[in-house]
């Protein structure tokens, strides 16, 4: 299963990406999500995405504009 992330490089990383375990279904969500990361940090360089092979576990909800943890909505589901 492929998966996206996002990656970003800050001011003193030489240059090298990191990245976090937030995994999305698809490019457009991880570019959403790396783009608000780049706009909220303030040493941020560039952004990019990548696939990885990693199991999904995220989605972007556009309407609050954050990440959203999938195991958390599972277990809110299975509660409520």
């Amino acid at each position: 299963m492929t998966s996206y992330l996002g990656e970003v490089t800050t001011t003193g990383d030489g240059g090298k990406f990191a990245t976090n375990a937030l995994r999305f279904a698809t490019e457009e969500e991880a570019q959403r999500y790396v783009d608000d990361l780049a706009f909220r940090w303030t040493a941020v360089v560039d952004a990019r995405t990548a696939e990885s092979a990693d199991a999904v576990n995220y989605r972007w909800d556009d309407e609050i504009q954050r990440a959203v943890c999938l195991a958390a909505m599972e277990i809110v589901h299975v509660t409520a």
